[in-house]
């Protein structure tokens, strides 16, 4: 994963945009790393994974998020 500082990313937003089609791209503040940028189909395919190994509610439906 490659990481970019806040400053590049908000300066360099189409480029933090094209590398985060490729792979996560994790943002640092201050050296700390805040958040990660990636691609929606993969954001997608992770709630996919979290819904399907979610516990089910009693009755059969799933609790609100």
């Amino acid at each position: 994963m490659q990481t970019l500082s806040a400053k590049d990313a908000k300066y360099g937003f189409g480029r933090l945009i094209d590398l985060a089609r490729a792979e996560p791209v994790a943002v640092a503040k201050h050296g700390r790393t805040v958040v990660v940028v990636l691609a929606v189909e993969e954001y997608e395919r992770l709630k996919a994974v979290e819904a399907s190994a979610a516990p089910k509610a009693p009755g059969g439906a799933q609790s609100e998020e």
